[in-house]
């Protein structure tokens, strides 16, 4: 099983949670999407035993053969090509690698060569957590390819906890695609619920089940979440209190389930209602 964990905004706590409920199931697979800004690891302290870099195709133009015909500017989406006058520009971050300057290129003037956008790691973590982390090279525009490496360590014979970047943009929608289920982290705060909203309507467009955990309940603003989920008919599947040694643990890099023994049963029973959900829909 495949389960998400989300939030509309940053600084909602889904890493907290997200690393507490790898450590409460144990024997399970923890990876790490948002690559813009890693931290599980701060968490977990996995131990890494493999690194591998994440290579992108951009194009090369020989212009030897290039008659600046402009085909390759015309054709390319992204605006990653430009011609002037008596040379055609590239520029690197633009591209997309859908290579259709190089296939539709009339004199076969353009190869494709690699550029590197990042890094994947692969260790262990307590409890036998295979942990999986990617790191986005610094100025590179390009979290997706570096996320899709990541992803394909996906081990279909174990639980996969999926950590997202914040926020409802494109890297976002490629961490949570095509998972079991989608766990989304708000706060009780008008922006937490305003952005929510819009995690949740997102996740609609997907077809994913979800369920709402309220990190730092007792803020003031948990009924309108509440009244939200209710017309929605979204179940809100923990609350997480709003306590200042949760806090200073979090801030420390102790989980919060190691900060709170009990709290390792709660999240087995997170588990379990998750499991039960994604039963009930099938």
């Amino acid at each position: 099983m495949k389960i998400s964990i989300a939030s509309g905004k940053g600084g909602t706590g889904k890493t907290i949670i997200a690393t507490s409920l790898a450590i409460s199931i144990g024997d399970c697979q923890f990876l790490d999407c948002d690559v813009e800004e890693p931290n599980a690891h701060i968490f977990l302290k996995p131990s890494f035993h493999t690194t591998k870099t994440i290579y992108v195709d951009i194009p090369l133009i020989d212009n030897n053969k290039c008659t600046n015909c402009g085909i390759c500017s015309e054709v390319c989406e992204f605006n990653a090509l430009a011609q002037l006058p008596e040379h055609v520009i590239f520029f690197a971050e633009l591209c997309m690698s859908c290579n259709a300057c190089k296939v539709l290129c009339p004199e076969n003037a353009i190869s494709m060569q690699d550029k590197e956008v990042g890094k994947v790691n692969i260790g262990k973590s307590m409890k036998n957590i295979e942990f999986v982390n990617g790191y986005l090279r610094v100025g590179s525009p390009r979290a997706i390819p570096v996320i899709n490496a990541v992803k394909n360590y996906i081990d279909k014979s174990r639980i996969s906890l999926l950590d997202a970047p914040p926020g409802n943009s494109c890297p976002v929608i490629e961490t949570i695609n095509e998972t079991d289920f989608c766990i989304l982290v708000t706060e009780p705060t008008p922006f937490g619920l305003w952005d929510l909203k819009i995690a949740v309507e997102v996740a609609k467009k997907l077809s994913l089940l979800i369920g709402i955990i309220i990190n730092r309940y007792g803020l003031g603003y948990e009924k309108e979440i509440e009244k939200y989920c209710e017309k929605e008919n979204i179940p809100i599947i923990m609350k997480v209190p709003y306590e200042r040694s949760i806090a200073e643990a979090y801030s420390k890099g102790i989980p919060l389930v190691e900060h709170k023994k009990d709290w390792q049963k709660k999240f087995l029973n997170l588990l379990a209602q998750i499991k039960d959900l994604v039963e009930n829909n099938g």
